[in-house]
């Protein structure tokens, strides 16, 4: 750590409860008063370096007479950084170091410690310690930190963005700065020997290569600032052309330290920190929560969707402003493609009886965002990836990723009773027919929900089953879907249909593939397979007689329909 010795006189000064005396052996006649604590000093030190203390008591008349006392609750830095000054006054030895220098800039430039009131004054000095201060990153830091203490008079003389430029700097200047800086590690490269450019070896200097850091190098460090410093840092690096991944994984680890809820299970209270970690109140969480989500680069990608719905997860929770929800929203359904169930099963903070137990909206506003940003891109229509465009088959990828974490979101949800068939319809149509290559996940989620809401009228039971395409469905969906009795009739002879239609098509190119066979068998290249036509024509067999099945029962239905309707008329016309 830098360190800069001023004076040449030996220690004057001893401290009796609150009250600092002056052991020079010469009556005090100025008393100074900061607070609680007071000094008993002489006049001509003070005048003679101060320009405010000339104003004060230079024209006071008494010589040998009553004390002056002089009130200073105002000075930048209070006792502690006045008890400095006196000794400079007195050209007591003292030591300037990045953790005071900041406050002693202040104090002097408060009580006018100009060179008009002798030469290399304290104004000078502290500016000349300040420089050294600069070159290195650990003092920067300490100087930077030791701001809050006299952020006032800091922020009016400009030392505050002095010490920020110069952290923005060192920072994006990379490795090579940060040794040439650097002659002392810092708290987070303390186990790291970056300094050693040579190695001494039997008195042979041989040439060391230096190791190699991260880009993430400075994050443990800026962490400790507040947010107000940290905000600062942050805009002052990405001014300076910091890459906007760096930045983002820097915000990241300062949300997760200093907001509880996104991280309850860990904890970054480390042994080797010497700074405890403050736990903020619901209120400066939330404040500090709309700050980070202000300070997150705006580029897609950047930071991970888990993180985004954890953060908005948070926001709901301590229920911050809808336009930074919103925000948010925005965020993680610009990149839904990348998010996993577990993270989009986000709990309704509502406590009506009739809420679902997850936030449906929200998931449904979020896809609605990603949906009008894939519009924008590939204009609904799969023919773009026949076309050749570059992005098509990212796209087609992405939505299809969607449309399965669509029919996953809503196969979990189903079960709800209060969850509405308006609901399951909004959310099932966004997603088009084409990024589904089959329907097994949405004819799942809708078996889910019949069997979860079974006073679901007929029209009602269609209108859900309209939602998959029948054709898509796999051949052991499709054999569930036969058998399924909570599935309106219509809709299973649709599955028989398609079923037996496929097969159909399957034998007939199982007959053209055979007619093949036994032609390249005449050369004796390839052999029949009887055994898989059998089996095939069991199934289609099989398939047909359900078929018939279910037209008789449909016909049974229908004329047991007519002759109630039939009975009805005539008791009617009787009465």
């Amino acid at each position: 750590m830098a360190c800069m010795k001023l004076g040449t006189k030996p220690e004057a000064f001893r401290l009796v409860d609150h009250a600092w005396l002056c052991t020079t052996g010469l009556p005090s006649d100025v008393t100074i008063e900061i607070g609680e604590t007071s000094f008993s000093l002489h006049k001509f030190p003070l005048i003679s370096r101060s320009g405010l203390f000339s104003k004060l008591i230079g024209d006071c008349p008494y010589e040998d007479g009553p004390i002056c006392v002089v009130h200073l609750n105002d000075i930048p830095g209070g006792a502690k950084a006045f008890e400095l000054i006196a000794k400079f006054c007195y050209d007591v030895k003292l030591e300037l170091t990045s953790h005071n220098v900041i406050s002693l800039r202040c104090a002097a430039d408060y009580l006018q410690m100009t060179d008009d009131y002798g030469d290399d004054n304290l104004i000078t000095q502290t500016e000349i310690f300040l420089n050294e201060v600069f070159t290195t990153w650990s003092d920067t830091m300490n100087a930077l930190e030791s701001c809050e203490e006299v952020f006032a008079d800091a922020e009016d003389l400009d030392l505050i963005s002095r010490c920020i430029d110069s952290l923005a700097i060192k920072a994006c200047s990379g490795l090579n700065a940060y040794n040439s800086y650097n002659t002392e590690p810092t708290s987070a490269t303390s186990n790291i020997n970056l300094s050693q450019n040579h190695i001494v070896w039997n008195g042979i200097t041989t040439s060391a290569k230096p190791q190699t850091l991260s880009d993430n190098w400075w994050y443990k460090d800026v962490s400790f600032l507040n947010l107000h410093l940290y905000k600062r840092v942050i805009q002052a690096m990405e001014a300076q052309g910091m890459k906007p991944e760096i930045i983002s994984g820097s915000i990241v680890g300062y949300a997760k330290k200093y907001i509880p809820l996104m991280n309850r299970q860990s904890s970054f209270n480390d042994a080797s920190q010497s700074k405890p970690v403050y736990t903020p109140s619901e209120a400066d969480q939330r404040a500090l929560l709309e700050e980070i989500v202000g300070l997150l680069p705006n580029r897609k990608g950047l930071v991970g969707t888990k993180f985004l719905i954890r953060l908005l997860r948070s926001a709901m929770v301590l229920h911050v402003s809808p336009s930074c929800k919103e925000n948010l929203e925005r965020r993680v359904g610009a990149q839904l493609d990348s998010a996993h169930l577990d993270d989009i099963l986000i709990p309704n903070q509502g406590f009506n009886s009739v809420d679902t137990l997850y936030d449906i909206d929200c998931f449904q506003r979020m896809l609605d965002y990603f949906m009008s940003m894939e519009c924008c891109s590939i204009h609904n229509s799969p023919c773009i990836v026949e076309e050749g465009f570059e992005d098509g088959p990212q796209s087609l990828t992405s939505i299809t990723s969607v449309a399965n974490l669509v029919d996953l979101f809503l196969a979990d949800v189903a079960a709800d009773v209060n969850f509405k068939l308006s609901q399951f319809q909004n959310l099932a149509v966004v997603v088009p027919d084409y990024a589904r290559p089959q329907s097994d996940g949405i004819y799942r989620a809708i078996d889910i929900y019949l069997k979860a809401h079974p006073w679901l009228s007929d029209c009602e039971r269609e209108q859900i089953c309209r939602l998959m395409n029948i054709q898509k469905l796999s051949l052991d969906a499709s054999t569930h879907a036969a058998q399924n009795e909570r599935l309106p009739l219509r809709v299973i002879v649709q599955v028989l249909f398609f079923e037996q239609l496929r097969l159909r098509t399957s034998i007939a190119g199982w007959f053209f593939v055979s007619e093949n066979e036994d032609q390249m068998s005449n050369r004796g290249e390839l052999v029949r397979a009887p055994g898989r036509m059998s089996e095939m024509r069991e199934r289609v067999l099989e398939l047909e007689r359900e078929c018939e099945k279910m037209k008789f029962e449909i016909r049974e239905v229908k004329t047991k329909k007519s002759w109630i309707f039939f009975c009805k008329r005539r008791r009617h016309r009787r009465f």
